[in-house]
């Protein structure tokens, strides 16, 4: 699943919330730091699903963006330290205060054609978002299945987390569509360029 935001598109499909936060991380070389661009943390929060569509967000701002960036390269270091069968200590202790916090309170709320919808109690607060990306790190990490299908893909460049859900466990990429047909192409142009010669 991709969020369009104008030039720039953030993909939901590593399979956990934390996990599509690890993969904000360097997902546009040349761009800079995705998240810290005015308006980007606010968009990833709706398409990640933390937070409603249409929900005011004046609070975003370069603090929030640090702060979810300190939280991201923690994951990220203590994620692949699981996959490797190392630790990071450091990095865990960060993630655990940040999950003791409270997450955002929800509720059900009506529409005008009479379907519910989910939104917000409160109006959106930094911590609490942090919290939930968190606990979602937790729950991954101490559920032994779960943590048992934590990936890296196979891609040239590509250094997204993942979670294989598929039925063999054999998933290689990310993404089919993306790293996958990128190896794919890259098969097909060596395979042909081996023929013309």
């Amino acid at each position: 699943m991709t969020a369009g935001m104008g030039s720039y598109d953030w993909r939901f499909d590593s399979g956990r919330i934390c996990l599509d936060l690890v993969a904000t991380s360097g997902s546009a070389p040349d761009a800079g730091e995705p998240l810290a661009e005015a308006g980007r943390l606010g968009q990833w929060l709706v398409g990640a699903g933390l937070v409603p569509a249409g929900t005011p967000l004046p609070a975003v701002d370069g603090q929030w963006a640090a702060r979810f960036i300190e939280l991201r390269d923690c994951l990220g270091r203590l994620v692949r330290a699981e996959i490797d069968d190392q630790y990071a200590e450091p990095a865990l202790e960060r993630v655990n205060v940040l999950a003791a916090g409270p997450p955002p309170g929800i509720r059900a709320v009506r529409t005008g054609d009479g379907s519910l919808v989910r939104a917000l109690s409160a109006a959106p607060e930094c911590a609490a978002l942090l919290a939930a990306i968190a606990r979602d790190a937790v729950e991954l990490l101490t559920d032994p299945v779960a943590r048992a299908r934590l990936r890296q893909c196979e891609g040239d460049n590509c250094r997204r987390v993942y979670l294989d859900t598929s039925r063999g466990r054999r998933r290689r990429w990310c993404s089919s569509e993306v790293c996958g047909n990128r190896e794919r192409v890259a098969r097909h142009r060596r395979r042909a360029a081996v023929a013309r010669a």
